[in-house]
């Protein structure tokens, strides 16, 4: 069942609900090895994004290669970027039916194997949808119908004050582009690279993640360069 209240949007740099500073105390469902990241997004092979399979015409596991094979077209240098499209929409996996907090519900998942960032992209895929249909007329009118349906449910347009507020944010371009290419990453037949491909990059991500949090809060840290 869709909540009846959507979570709001965070306010511009601050974490996205779902962050640490918001998740309850020994919640469940990180989860902690690439295989295991691996083995779940294989599961999102003919895994659709609505139950009678009405949504998105692709399976979410050929939509999320597609997405990110764009970004790894547009956005070359920027792994992070590329992998938050590869996972973004496992959160309808992860709790079937929650179009409101799908991406809260991947964020969550991946944050302590794949880093801060990415989590957050996952989370921002969804605002930026909204920002983007009240500021793009363009890319409004392209939505799919799966899209324009689950607008509601996740908060509608973005309002002029929310609007001004997301352009603040530090990740705002990067949840742009992810947006863009999660909207056309939906070609029926359309051949990307499969899965097993992204295991590198996937693992560059997380050993990236794992080196920021002993930077962070490792012994010596100011040490680190």
């Amino acid at each position: 069942m869709r909540p009846e209240n959507p979570t709001p949007d965070p306010p511009a740099g601050e974490p996205v609900p779902g962050t640490p500073e918001h998740a309850a105390p020994g919640s469940g469902g990180a989860i902690a090895t690439v295989d295991a990241l691996l083995a779940l997004l294989a599961r999102c092979a003919d895994a659709w994004d609505t139950a009678d399979r009405t949504g998105d015409p692709v399976d979410i596991l050929d939509h999320d290669r597609q997405c990110a094979e764009l970004l790894r077209r547009d956005h070359p240098a920027d792994e992070e970027l590329q992998v938050a499209g590869l996972v973004h929409d496992i959160g309808h996996v992860l709790v079937p039916g929650d179009d409101a907090g799908h991406g809260r519900h991947g964020a969550d998942a991946v944050r302590a194997l794949l880093g801060e960032r990415v989590a957050r992209l996952v989370a921002l895929h969804v605002v930026a949808k909204r920002f983007l249909v009240a500021t793009d007329p363009v890319h409004a009118a392209g939505l799919s119908a799966s899209s324009l349906r689950t607008l509601i449910a996740q908060g509608g347009p973005m309002s002029p004050e929310e609007a001004r507020a997301f352009r603040g944010d530090p990740d705002f371009a990067a949840a742009l582009a992810l947006r863009r290419a999660d909207d056309a990453g939906k070609v029926v037949g359309l051949s990307v690279a499969p899965l097993r491909e992204w295991r590198p990059v996937i693992e560059r991500v997380a050993a990236l993640a794992r080196r920021g949090r002993r930077v962070r809060t490792g012994p010596g840290a100011d040490a680190v360069g």
